[in-house]
């Protein structure tokens, strides 16, 4: 693939330190800056692949392996995508959105992980609760869900991608099938009211404990604070779920969630422009018609934004619950193969498009012999596929 003509690295590179000197950042989001900025050059060392079939070598500067980097979640994506292709059933897969209302985001910028896990245990509990209603399936869900927490202009927008089975594991160890093929599994609305309970209920707990921090340019807004009206108002509102029509082949799903697990705020080809100090990038306008449109940023404010989305330390943005929860989902979706009638080893195969081949005789995978670290040591490679490895 060739390289963008602009990288969020040349920015980062022409603007960074002049943007530290400017802006108060946190210890990872100036790490992220850094990793960015030296992915993929001489200072990060190199790695030797070859392919399996021409013997073809090429030499490449090492990743940074940050999972914020657009360039370094290649390698990571194909991995995860693998493993999932294998735990695949031939039922159909339902896709739902769980987002937050416009009064918290504010606030989620002081308290990410926080609201990040009360988002997660929220509307998993949601989903869980109406997979084990009897009026509804009377079991045990598998769903995996990936936290985005971008919007379109990098405004701060958490929210989680479920991707649903259709159908659930009963107690005795029988499946049962979605009864309903529409839209959702559930009643939307009914989702919606009891995602917003039980998140609710976290956060004035969270808030009883001063466990939620409230900014401090929130009271000179002229606005003092006030627990009592802030939490009417999310309560008053409406909590969207948005729901789509379920997948009914497991290519569709290889496919879709290949390209959902390991986004970035913002990838190299959305950037149009860096002159005179400002950023040009294009988004999707959803409000008309989702047309593409270009927005310019001043070179300070987009790194900004970009490090907005910069998660907690090792915080887990995708996450696994029920009979697809990692230890249990090999033997479950097996045991549910046999049920249906199926074998217990997946048919499905990893899409073409997502195995490295070499560039020459495009026959052959390109397979790492050496990793040289940038203090010049030779490493053991321990990857397949390469030296990208993000979480």
């Amino acid at each position: 693939m060739p390289r963008p003509r602009l990288e969020v690295a040349d920015i980062i590179t022409k603007h960074g330190k002049g943007f530290l000197k400017d802006r108060s950042l946190t210890r990872k989001q100036k790490a992220v800056l850094s990793a960015i900025k030296l992915c993929r050059t001489e200072k990060l060392g190199y790695h030797l692949d070859q392919c399996t079939e021409c013997s073809h070598k090429e030499i490449s500067y090492n990743s940074c392996r940050d999972r914020h980097c657009p360039k370094c979640q290649g390698a990571a994506q194909r991995q995860w995508v693998e493993k999932r292709t294998g735990q695949l059933l031939p039922v159909p897969y339902y896709h739902v959105v769980f987002t937050l209302p416009p009064g918290l985001f504010p606030f989620s910028l002081y308290n990410k992980e926080l609201i990040y896990n009360l988002l997660f245990d929220s509307a998993a509990s949601t989903l869980k609760d109406f997979g084990k209603d009897p009026q509804w399936l009377g079991g045990t869900l598998g769903f995996f869900g990936i936290l985005h927490t971008w919007g379109q202009t990098l405004w701060h927008h958490p929210h989680v991608h479920f991707i649903v089975v259709g159908g659930a594991l009963k107690a005795d160890g029988s499946w049962v099938s979605a009864k309903h093929k529409g839209s959702f599994l559930f009643p939307v609305n009914g989702v919606s009211k009891v995602f917003r309970g039980k998140f609710m209920k976290g956060l004035e707990r969270a808030l009883n404990k001063n466990e939620f921090i409230i900014p401090e340019d929130h009271n000179r807004s002229g606005h003092p604070w006030n627990q009592q009206h802030f939490l009417q108002s999310l309560t008053k509102r409406s909590w969207i779920v948005y729901c789509k029509s379920p997948f009914k082949k497991a290519e569709q799903v290889i496919r879709y969630i290949g390209r959902y697990t390991h986004r970035v705020a913002l990838n190299n080809s959305r950037l149009v422009s860096l002159e005179d100090g400002q950023v040009t990038f294009t988004y999707r306008d959803y409000k008309d018609n989702k047309r593409t449109k270009t927005m310019p940023l001043s070179a300070y404010d987009f790194l900004q934004r970009f490090l907005w989305h910069v998660l907690p330390e090792k915080f887990h943005r995708i996450r696994h619950y029920g009979f697809l929860a990692n230890g249990v989902a090999q033997a479950c979706c097996n045991k549910i193969r046999k049920k249906l009638g199926e074998s217990s080893e997946s048919q499905n195969k990893l899409p073409e498009q997502n195995k490295p081949f070499c560039k020459k005789c495009s026959e052959g995978i390109m397979v790492m012999l050496k990793l040289i670290s940038p203090s010049g040591y030779l490493v053991i490679p321990g990857n397949r596929y390469g030296l990208e490895n993000s979480t």
